[in-house]
């Protein structure tokens, strides 16, 4: 149901189609008409999405869910692009990955742990040696989402799907449950969406 109203929202928000009924049936929806510029522009350049209206969709939602950490339209819509992509690329999901990042640092790409780990999901900076790269910035959006992705379904994968062992492998937390307990619950609460 969620997903319908998301759906129809979008399709109000950008006027993709005309509807026949009254203006008073949608008065109280005020589209934001900097984020449907936005969204125009980005959908097109968005090849991790099988359909470019599932691309609109999820954008939108996805941005205004992102909206009290992020304000400029523009680089939550950036942002979501690069997540949805590198997550697709793993073969993860994008919404556990925004639950992984929402843990990890809230959203702020230049976070650095107690124990040195840097950036949106808080990459451990030994990971640029081990695979012969020590230049690379994981202060980089790109960088620190390709890193991060690659290890968390790296850490699935051995744990032949377990999502609870993965995330704690991932935190340095193997044999403990808080860490994969909030990622869940922050994937329940914020960021889940059911796909069709």
């Amino acid at each position: 149901m969620r997903l319908v109203v998301v759906k129809l929202f979008f399709v109000i928000a950008i006027g993709l189609v005309s509807l026949s009924q009254s203006p008073e049936v949608f008065a109280t929806q005020e589209p934001d008409e900097e984020l449907a510029n936005i969204l125009r522009e980005t959908v097109n350049d968005a090849p991790s999405f099988v359909d470019r209206f599932d691309a609109q969709v999820w954008l939108l939602d996805m941005s205004n869910r992102l909206d009290r950490y992020i304000k400029n339209a523009k680089d939550r819509v950036a942002l979501l692009k690069l997540v949805h992509a590198e997550a697709r690329r793993a073969g993860l999901e994008p919404e556990l990955v925004m639950s992984v990042i929402h843990v990890e640092s809230a959203f702020n790409q230049y976070a650095i742990s107690v124990v040195g780990a840097q950036g949106l999901m808080q990459v451990m900076p030994f990971w640029k040696n081990e695979i012969g790269r020590p230049d690379d910035n994981l202060m980089n959006v790109a960088t620190n989402l390709r890193y991060g992705c690659t290890i968390l379904k790296h850490y699935l994968d051995r744990e032949k799907g377990n999502l609870t062992r993965a995330l704690a492998r991932y935190n340095g937390s193997l044999g403990r449950t808080k860490y994969p307990e909030k990622v869940l619950l922050f994937w329940e609460r914020y960021w889940f969406v059911k796909h069709v």
